[in-house]
């Protein structure tokens, strides 16, 4: 049971229609964002920084976002987090053999030294305590530029607050999320856990 009852997807009309966004992202609203509309301040303050985190603004494509995603999600250990970033990196384009190797992506060649510096980047900045350093800077630097670092930031800093939020919660998770994080994730031993 999750620390919070979702309210109904038409408790408040203006998240409504902001949470639109997600049936691209996802298929469905997810569980957290009704949950957030306990206060609709949040519910849609969230969901407009996530429509401006995870719109492109250049080279960061939206499958790598999710990615970036999916990695901080894994790093902080939130399991309904990462069944949401792999659904949304299928859906928004992710290379099949990137899906299916996102666990390897340090030595996979499905993913390009660009990708990989932009991984560990999301890796090392969802550590506690924080693991940036001078050679992250650097890899960053030989690939993005200083707009496109900020994107990614911006990734792994929503994905902060998701992962605090999802996990503290025990957000139930959707049957679409499920489907992705069995598809994607079981094989190296991702469940559900408490967010049933």
């Amino acid at each position: 049971m999750p620390l919070v009852t979702p309210l109904s997807a038409d408790h408040d009309s203006e998240t409504r229609k902001l949470a639109e966004f997600f049936n691209e992202t996802l298929g469905f609203c997810p569980n957290s964002v009704l949950t957030m509309q306990h206060r609709p301040a949040i519910s849609k303050a969230f969901i407009n920084l996530n429509k401006a985190v995870m719109a492109n603004e250049g080279r960061v494509t939206s499958a790598l976002k999710r990615m970036i995603a999916w990695v901080s999600s894994n790093s902080t250990g939130c399991r309904y987090c990462q069944a949401h970033a792999i659904r949304a990196a299928e859906r928004y384009g992710a290379e099949q053999e990137q899906l299916d190797n996102i666990w390897e992506y340090r030595t996979h060649p499905a993913f390009s030294e660009a990708e990989r510096a932009a991984l560990d980047f999301s890796l090392q900045a969802s550590q506690v305590p924080n693991n940036v350093d001078e050679n992250i800077k650097k890899r960053l630097y030989e690939h993005w530029n200083e707009g496109e670092i900020v994107e990614m930031l911006g990734v792994i800093s929503l994905f902060g607050y998701l992962n605090r939020w999802n996990d503290s919660m025990g957000t139930s998770i959707e049957e679409g999320a499920v489907e992705s994080g069995e598809k994607y994730l079981e094989k190296n031993g991702w469940e559900t856990g408490k967010h049933r």
